[in-house]
């Protein structure tokens, strides 16, 4: 029988409609609104909010699976997601993900994994590897990365993943960049784990693994706390490399690491310490005067790195 909200009080209404779910149509909220009693009011703009938030919900499900619907429609089945994650940070490898699901899947909450909590994420990859028809992880380690680059070092991480599923996919969706040496067909998405379901899977699991893989670095080297920071350039972290130095989880590839450890040359350093301390356009304006004279005597790359701050510091004016 309908719910007749005039035959019943407020609490009653707020614990049945609120805290035990009973279904909302739309008829009941054309009684709720009609109502005259202000705590009646009151809850049906609760519920209206409820019901705004669940379409926009609604509508981000059928925007990330948009492109997936479309190539499972055309009778593509194994069409596998891809993403990585690691790549800005300063210490660590550099993870990547494929996940296969079967057609018409769905899973409530998946998103991009820079946008969930850390808990989230981890229930949500544990779902993800349940409904799967293939889930594989590709590792490339720092050596690794310190002799191919970071940005190799991704592609060969994405490759693992998907060599390393259980079945060849027939399709793949790929964040941002396009997979070498994979005779699979293929689509790139800038910011595709925003935009792909399948893509936004797979960030998922490989945010959660690589995070599970800088906790054992957090036991092995407890003084740069990989743990919390998870090998990004936190002040925390840039602090502990200047104290300790690099350790063996350390890119000794990245012009960062060799700027805190000391490698610069000491005008840098100077030329640093000055920018630091500034204020206001007058004294910005007689530092970049001083930076273009210091140019000759500075390398390119550390000429380019204080370019880079004094633009910075303008912006944040």
């Amino acid at each position: 029988m309908a719910l007749d909200p005039s035959q019943h009080s407020i609490a009653e209404l707020r614990n049945r409609l609120l805290e035990e779910g009973e279904p909302v149509t739309s008829h009941l909220m054309q009684k709720l609104r009609r109502d005259p009693r202000r705590g009646v009011q009151k809850l049906h703009r609760i519920l209206e909010r409820r019901r705004a938030k669940e379409k926009e919900r609604e509508k981000r499900r059928e925007s990330l699976l948009h492109f997936e619907r479309i190539l499972w429609s055309s009778g593509i089945e194994r069409l596998a997601g891809v993403d990585e994650s690691g790549v800005g940070p300063l210490a660590g490898p550099v993870v990547a993900a494929a996940v296969m699901f079967p057609p018409e899947t769905e899973i409530e909450g998946v998103d991009d994994s820079k946008q969930l909590e850390a808990e989230t994420r981890r229930e949500l990859a544990v779902t993800i590897r349940e409904r799967a028809t293939g889930v594989a992880v590709g590792t490339v380690s720092v050596e690794e990365i310190d002799e191919l680059n970071i940005y190799h070092g991704a592609l060969l991480a994405m490759r693992r993943a998907v060599e390393g599923l259980p079945r060849s996919p027939q399709h793949l969706l790929v964040d941002a960049r396009e997979i070498p040496e994979l005779e699979i067909p293929q689509n790139r998405f800038d910011k595709g784990d925003g935009i792909n379901f399948s893509i936004a899977a797979a960030s998922i699991v490989a945010k959660v693994h690589r995070d599970r893989l800088m906790k054992e670095l957090d036991r092995r080297f407890p003084e740069y706390g990989f743990a919390s920071h998870k090998g990004y350039g936190t002040a925390e972290h840039q602090k502990a490399i200047r104290v300790h130095g690099p350790c063996p989880a350390h890119r000794r590839s990245f012009k960062f690491i060799r700027e805190l450890c000391g490698e610069y040359s000491d005008r840098f350093y100077e030329l640093q310490e000055q920018l630091a301390d500034l204020e206001g356009r007058s004294e910005l304006n007689r530092f970049e005067t001083r930076l273009s004279e210091a140019k000759r005597e500075l390398p390119d790359e550390e000429y380019k790195k204080l370019r880079l701050t004094l633009t910075r510091r303008w912006k944040a004016l």
